[in-house]
């Protein structure tokens, strides 16, 4: 049997205060990483938003008190139960792959653009991760 979820005291209660929680940091940021400090693909995906210049909140869960019922109510909201979990004006665009494809299609900078997170005048288009 796989670990995915965790039986620690994880109620219905706790996990509807994760949600709320987790719509909450999503909406107070243009760009929101759920994240885990350990996790290469979310170290990745941060770098690559650091490059372009853009401003972005990372929520590592590893060290947040509640980041497992996090991880739980971000798997029931999106789907997707994997960090990094991408936010980018409220809008869930996936993962470490997604936000890779994104850039690469060269449509990741006008959505950090539209959401704010980088400067109109940035000159910067992609980076090759």
């Amino acid at each position: 049997m796989g670990t995915a979820f965790s039986s620690s005291s994880s109620t219905p209660e706790s996990r509807a205060m994760a949600l709320a929680k987790a719509k909450e940091i999503v909406a107070s940021a243009p760009v929101v990483v759920f994240s885990k400090s350990y996790c290469p693909f979310c170290v990745q995906v941060k770098k690559l938003l650091t490059q372009l210049g853009a401003s972005f909140k990372a929520i590592e869960m590893d060290t947040e008190s509640d980041g497992t019922e996090i991880q739980s109510a971000l798997a029931e909201w999106t789907g997707q139960r994997t960090v990094p979990n991408v936010f980018i004006n409220g809008k869930h665009i996936g993962g470490c792959d997604d936000t890779i494809a994104l850039n690469k299609g060269g449509k990741l900078v006008a959505l950090l653009t539209e959401a704010g997170a980088i400067s109109g005048s940035s000159s910067k288009t992609t980076v090759t991760a």
